[in-house]
């Protein structure tokens, strides 16, 4: 046997011994396992809710504010605009019956020919397709 040989020979008695501790060591003694794939995916799931929820919450202060951005900016425009100028109220003459029938006689004629108008329109649109 070479001195190599000799020298692998010891250092695997050494070894033999931790390794040994090693294995009564693992797995760990009754009770919960050391990792949980369940418990560790109730975790991410957890914290996936938090950060959207987070998320969620800050894109709605965000709309919020952009609300009352605008609001205060349409005021402010509306304050900036001139104000709209009075006009003196329009003074109609007083007309005579006769001038009045005769107006409305007028606006009831410009209706029906409006209406006639409309009513060729349609027979024209109605008309069987040669």
């Amino acid at each position: 046997m070479t001195v190599a040989h000799a020298l692998a020979v010891v250092l695997l008695l050494l070894a033999a011994p931790a390794q040994a501790r090693v294995a009564h060591a693992w797995p760990p003694s009754r009770g919960a396992p050391v990792f949980d794939q369940n418990r560790y995916q109730a975790d991410q799931h957890r914290y996936e809710m938090d950060r959207l929820r987070i998320q969620a919450d800050q894109r709605g202060a965000s709309a919020r504010w952009l609300e009352t951005e605008t609001r205060l900016t349409s005021l402010r425009l509306q304050s900036a605009r001139p104000p709209e100028p009075l006009l003196p109220p329009a003074v109609l003459p007083l007309l005579s019956t006769g001038e009045a029938r005769a107006l409305r006689r007028a606006a009831t004629a410009r209706r029906q020919a409006s209406t006639t108008s409309v009513g060729q329109i349609d027979a024209w649109l109605d008309r069987a397709p040669r």
